[in-house]
């Protein structure tokens, strides 16, 4: 069953965010763009490559009025021993959520229950707190930022321009597609 269109639950979680815990719940995401980007587990292999990547990313992402929030299953405890004791880990600037009870992961879908992990997902949420895209793959294939970006952007222009769609590979000023009237029930 697609997610797209579901409105995000309610929520509530500690984060760890610029040396410091904080809660984060469903109403600080509402009204701009957001990303939760879930991962199995802190203290991992390739987990640290993609969040470093997102952190290499984060200000791009900023501009364009949308925020990440990394996901895992850890605690914000946990969050913290790894900023603490990763150079790669401490390049993060963005809010990183813990789900150590598995709400956040239940709620998108992606909780591994048995194990008590993630998996590794992605989600656009567009600012009245709807998934407007997603992607879940398997634990052991990292994630590319820039392409993530990519589908921000694109996921924004057709909030935007709601008549026309975004072709493959499709980059901000590039052409787009306006459906006819006979394509339209195809889409």
């Amino acid at each position: 069953m697609s997610l797209i269109g579901k409105e995000i639950g309610d929520f509530s979680v500690q984060a760890f965010h610029q040396g410091a815990f904080k809660a984060v719940t469903k109403a600080d995401v509402l009204g701009k763009w957001a990303v939760f980007f879930f991962y199995p587990a802190d203290f991992t292999f390739v987990c640290p490559t993609e969040l470093e990547d997102l952190a290499n990313k984060y200000e791009e992402f900023r501009k364009i009025g949308c925020e990440i929030y990394s996901v895992s299953c850890d605690t914000h405890f946990v969050h913290k021993a790894w900023h603490d004791t990763s150079k790669t880990i401490q390049k993060i600037t963005y809010p990183m959520l813990a789900d150590p009870t598995g709400q956040l992961a239940r709620n998108f879908d992606v909780l591994i229950e048995d194990a008590g992990l993630a998996e590794r997902g992605s989600f656009i949420v567009s600012p009245e707190g709807k998934i407007v895209a997603y992607e879940v793959i398997a634990g052991n294939v990292g994630r590319n930022a820039d392409e993530l970006f990519r589908r921000v952007q694109a996921s924004q222009f057709v909030a935007e321009h709601g008549d026309q769609v975004c072709p493959a590979k499709w980059q901000p000023g590039a052409k787009t597609l306006k459906p006819s009237l006979d394509l339209v029930g195809l889409l």
